[in-house]
């Protein structure tokens, strides 16, 4: 009598682990053995960057109202400074899209900014 072996659904797991890991680089797409430790890494990988994104993107559009900023001579902090004192509550993505887009309402922030910091409410 024949052994019992339960090959059918080790094929369809070592099947799934590789459909997961298709996009990898050599032995990582192809074995098995490889595959689950790329797939891993990945997702592991995946998990980090989705935290440090946010990140990355606030210091991008710190960045853009730092330079969007000093071409009306005022620098990034007191820029902040003096939205917050003029009670201006926009948070950074706005006001980097409003520095891209909307250059003319841009500048009255920063003028607005600028009489904050002179005299402060």
């Amino acid at each position: 009598m024949p052994k019992a072996s339960n090959a059918v659904a080790t094929r369809l797991k070592h099947k799934r682990w590789l459909k997961k890991a298709s996009g990898q680089f050599g032995n990582r797409s192809r074995l098995y053995r490889y595959a689950i430790d790329g797939v891993i890494k990945a997702g592991i990988y995946a998990y980090r960057d989705r935290k440090k994104r946010k990140s990355e993107f606030r210091r991008l559009w710190i960045v853009r109202l730092n330079a969007a900023c000093r071409a009306q001579d005022l620098s990034y902090s007191r820029f902040i400074n003096g939205l917050k004192l003029a009670n201006i509550l926009l948070d950074r993505k706005q006001l980097s899209e409003l520095a891209i887009h909307d250059e003319a309402a841009f500048n009255v922030l920063v003028e607005k900014a600028k009489l904050a910091l002179v005299r402060p409410a």
